[in-house]
């Protein structure tokens, strides 16, 4: 028992020491350290805001593309005489293109080195073509691939939409299935030899 009175005088010395060196911190001191703190995180919010207000600027600005556009894009829809109902497929989760089926006619060459041509949507039932009363324009670039067959005299082979604009020129004849990329852009053309067009 001699050892824990002992122990306990020595810790009761040692804790008068402390509080004999030790300076408590004045009220101002403590006020201005918590002016500090609000000032940092008042700096921290207006910062946030700042930067939370460009990125929307940033947004609103690429989602409206300023300025005039010199050529149509690619294979993008253009206005018709009436209102489309036409809606540009979107790729499904894991797939890298969407198809949508079509009479590929009224071929133009454009001024700007575009194809213009009309397309005629179907839907395929009983494999034939059945049209679905949705008609729009869309301009192409003439590099963009086709696999055609019947197009070609009935031998399969690729070709560009270029080459195609003079048998391209006339009404519907010929179904094509379109392939969308995930930005709406049309990447290639295949003949959709396999649907009756009665």
């Amino acid at each position: 028992m001699a050892d824990e009175s002992g122990l306990e005088s020595r810790l009761a010395d040692l804790a008068a020491s402390g509080q004999r060196y030790a300076a408590p911190l004045v009220a101002e001191q403590v006020r201005t350290r918590g002016d500090r703190r609000r000032r940092r995180k008042r700096a921290a919010r207006a910062s946030g805001g700042v930067v939370m207000a460009a990125a929307l600027a940033v947004g609103v600005l690429s989602a409206t593309r300023l300025g005039p556009e010199a050529v149509p894009s690619a294979a993008k829809p253009t206005a018709a005489a009436s209102v489309s109902l036409f809606v540009t497929p979107t790729p499904a989760p894991g797939e890298e293109y969407a198809s949508e089926l079509g009479f590929v006619y009224h071929a133009v060459s454009l001024k700007e080195n575009m194809v213009q041509v009309t397309v005629a949507q179907v839907r395929a039932g009983n494999g034939a073509a059945i049209p679905t009363g949705v008609v729009h324009k869309m301009t192409l670039k003439p590099e963009t691939p086709v696999e055609v067959e019947h197009v070609a005299g009935g031998e399969a082979r690729d070709m560009r939409v270029g080459e195609l604009v003079d048998r391209l020129r006339a009404g519907p004849q010929w179904v094509f299935a379109l392939d969308y990329d995930s930005e709406g852009r049309v990447q290639s053309l295949r003949e959709a030899h396999w649907l009756t067009t009665d």
